[in-house]
């Protein structure tokens, strides 16, 4: 059995801020270890019970989570919103309460940021966060995992990230900035990324720049990242976002301009002809299997960290 750290035994996961450089680097340690000794960790969550409330539809959230508790020797369970309490008016206090007498962990996927911390704050459970409109965190582990994986280290590295300056831009930047890497995100006005992100990123040191120009960001840029324009939630505005955005997707001529040996990252799903082409997608650059297979053993990694 893998010997894993009991040093964030009980802590909450709902921004990537939450942990330090040295924990994240734990979870990062933690996760390469499992990925090269699977079948070491069967036994190290038996019997715990991990409940992930889903407010937002997922593939690689859902099956990498209940996947991964249940490999680690738990077990999961899937609770939509409107089949629980909550979606009838009950407090997410209350929730929060009773859940903790029942399960070892949760997991929530859904809008507002503020539940989750809520939740946070009134269980005596670890939560996690597996996406809200303002932060991916569980995401940007798998995505520094992959880089450290591809590039051998992340202290400075250069990562790119074009598009819409979202949850997924928000997380990544201060997982990178807090790593050791630099940040350049090249999105059209409107779209930068969070301001509080932002400063909290550079509060670690890091070079953290915005542009309006895809072209200067991706120049010696070590990783290329993008995600969908139109996120869920936002299909009203699909068509404008769509002019609004054009230009900022990862093509083959794009990548030509990066650092030699450039890898292209996206947390999927994809959409053709938008934020990449199914060229780089699936050409030599890309390291977005990679990527998305490291949702698992981060995630174990993580749940092997803060269960108790």
């Amino acid at each position: 059995m893998l010997d894993v750290s009991k040093e964030l035994e009980g802590r909450p996961f709902t921004r990537v801020a939450d942990f330090s450089r040295d924990e994240l680097e734990l979870v990062l340690d933690t996760a390469a270890r499992m990925k090269r000794a699977p079948r070491e960790d069967q036994d190290l969550l038996p019997g715990r019970s991990l409940g992930m409330i889903f407010q937002k539809p997922s593939t690689r959230t859902r099956v990498s989570f209940e996947v991964g508790i249940t490999q680690l020797g738990g077990h999961a369970l899937y609770l939509r919103s409107d089949d629980l309490q909550l979606g009838r008016g009950e407090t997410i206090k209350d929730t929060a309460v009773v859940l903790s007498r029942y399960l070892d962990a949760i997991m929530i996927r859904t809008f507002a940021q503020k539940d989750v911390e809520e939740l946070a704050r009134n269980a005596s459970i670890p939560v996690i966060n597996g996406l809200t409109d303002s932060a991916h965190p569980c995401q940007a582990l798998a995505d520094v995992l992959t880089i450290r994986e591809r590039l051998g280290r992340i202290e400075g590295v250069r990562v790119a990230y074009l598009g819409a300056g979202h949850n997924v831009c928000s997380s990544l930047m201060v997982a990178v900035a807090r790593l050791g890497g630099s940040f350049v995100a090249a999105t059209p006005p409107g779209y930068e990324p969070d301001e509080k992100a932002l400063a909290i990123a550079r509060e670690s040191g890091a070079q953290v720049d915005v542009t309006n120009d895809p072209e200067e960001a991706v120049r010696e840029a070590d990783v290329l990242y993008t995600d969908v324009w139109t996120s869920m939630g936002q299909e009203e505005e699909r068509e404008r976002r769509l002019r609004d955005l054009a230009g900022y997707g990862i093509t083959s001529e794009l990548v030509a301009k990066a650092a030699d040996g450039a890898i292209v990252l996206h947390c999927l799903p994809a959409h053709y002809g938008e934020e990449i082409t199914e060229e780089v997608l699936y050409g030599p650059s890309s390291a977005v299997w990679d990527q998305a297979e490291n949702r698992l053993h981060a995630q174990k990694a993580l749940l092997a960290l803060v269960v108790r």
